[in-house]
């Protein structure tokens, strides 16, 4: 699998695959590689998500230095 699929292509072969699946008209083999594949592509889904997060999550101060963004709520 291809860690360079953006995560727009990522999903749309992941849905094709769910759509295959749920046709039901694949012979078992077929659909045991087809959920492979699909646990792959859920996965690399997931790992660029998270580093999204991770990005999301901080920030950089007024001197360049990388910090972790708090909401600080409200009492």
């Amino acid at each position: 699998m291809s860690k360079t699929l953006s995560f727009e292509e990522a999903m749309e072969q992941l849905e094709a695959i769910v759509h295959q699946l749920e046709e039901g008209d694949v012979p078992l083999e077929e659909a045991i590689s087809i959920y492979k594949k699909g646990m792959e592509l859920s996965q690399l889904l997931h790992d660029k998500l998270k580093n999204v997060e991770e990005q999301l999550t901080k920030v950089m101060t007024e001197d360049e230095q990388e910090v972790d963004f708090v909401i600080e709520e409200e009492e």
